[in-house]
């Protein structure tokens, strides 16, 4: 590029990131309705033992949410006198997409009379609650902003030193109670302490735009690619640690100290190190942000350099929070009429009306010019 772009020179829309985001709407509306299915190949369906397709999408969610939240916080700092406006700002808006989520998700528990409900109990009713059905996408992006605030502007050594720190309590933790706590009680999406590990997507997207920013789309492909490749290398290094802890009898058939490649399900018991959405492990998060460096930087390649702009993702990925809302209303009103079993016509069927009708209320407020945000 001619001219080195700064943080006062990029364009307030980045087109690769609403693209990368819009992309990740689309996979996140396909998996969420054909994940039910039967029939459907389980590398589209969400697990717990490896890295699936479906176990991609959320991760890009929170690389997207550190690149746009950088972006938009060192802006805001720009335009006010007050830096506790622009954390104020942000608390708020992180508290919000709490609310939302658990409006969305619920509390957990449902309770057929009074006298069931009396004699749960307050504290159970609570704990029921905490510990599994809220902890889905718009809460853990809220709880994990919020935790990531008081380093979201600071210096790249402040946030790469935070994202290790915490992954490494995360790891602590998990050792020392909050593996088996997941699996006992069935949490989802990483459970309570998910934040920890959603760092790891949420800090190196805010760098990615700290690199796109200073160097320019073009010269910042090649530490995208390079460093995607790194993190999926270590991501799969972590998952290995399972395999090396095996005992003698209980080796892979092939012999190998290797795990089973990311997309591929493991041929032997899994533990903490183990790619797993469920929990939110070390592995899967880093092998997932690594993918998510790479992703984007074919979106830079396409929207940032070539100038190509696929309608469906701006819509969906310039108004991703009515997007969110609005597919799960669709998607409650159309899967009923769909079984389990459904042969594959019926399912491709399903879908189609499914997707079309999202995409025709999010376009009805693109045209509009209405937009959700907090």
């Amino acid at each position: 590029m001619a001219v080195k772009e700064t943080a006062t020179t990029l364009d307030p829309r980045v087109v690769s990131l609403d693209q990368f985001r819009g992309y990740t709407m689309a996979g996140m509306f396909l998996v969420n309705f054909i994940g039910y299915f039967a029939l459907i190949p389980e590398i589209f369906k969400h697990n717990n033992t490896y890295c699936s397709y479906a176990d991609t999408i959320l991760p890009h969610f929170f690389f997207a949410v550190g690149f746009a939240y950088r972006l938009a916080f060192l802006k805001r700092l720009k335009r006010v006198d007050s830096v506790w406006t622009v954390y104020r700002h942000a608390i708020w808006r992180c508290l919000g997409l709490i609310l939302i989520g658990l409006l969305m998700y619920h509390l957990g528990g449902r309770y057929r009379n009074w006298d069931e409900l009396r004699e749960t109990g307050v504290a159970e009713v609570l704990y029921r609650g905490f510990r599994s059905l809220p902890w889905q996408a718009l809460v853990h992006i809220g709880v994990t902003s919020l935790y990531v605030l008081p380093v979201i502007s600071k210096g790249k050594w402040t946030r790469i030193t935070f994202m290790v720190l915490s992954a490494g309590l995360h790891v602590f933790l998990s050792k020392a109670f909050y593996y088996d706590w997941v699996i006992e009680n069935r949490s989802i999406d990483g459970g309570p302490l998910g934040f920890l590990t959603y760092t790891i997507p949420t800090i190196v997207g805010s760098l990615a735009y700290d690199l796109l920013v200073t160097r320019g789309p073009r010269p910042s492909l090649r530490p995208l690619w390079v460093w995607g490749g790194l993190l999926m290398a270590l991501g799969y290094a972590f998952s290995c640690i399972t395999t090396l802890q095996l005992s003698p009898g209980t080796e892979p058939e092939w012999g190998s100290w290797l795990a089973a490649p990311p997309f591929f399900a493991p041929p032997f018991p899994t533990d903490m190190w183990a790619m797993n959405q469920q929990v939110g492990s070390i592995s899967y998060l880093v092998f997932a942000t690594g993918l998510s460096l790479c992703v984007y930087a074919l979106f830079v390649i396409l929207s940032d350099l070539k100038g190509l702009e696929v309608g469906l993702f701006r819509t969906f990925g310039t108004n991703a929070l009515a997007g969110y809302l609005i597919h799960d209303f669709v998607l409650k009103a159309i899967l009923p009429l769909a079984p389990r079993d459904s042969p594959i016509l019926y399912v491709a069927a399903a879908f189609a009306l499914y997707f079309t009708i999202t995409y025709f209320f999010i376009r009805h407020l693109e045209k509009n010019k209405i937009f959700f945000k907090l």
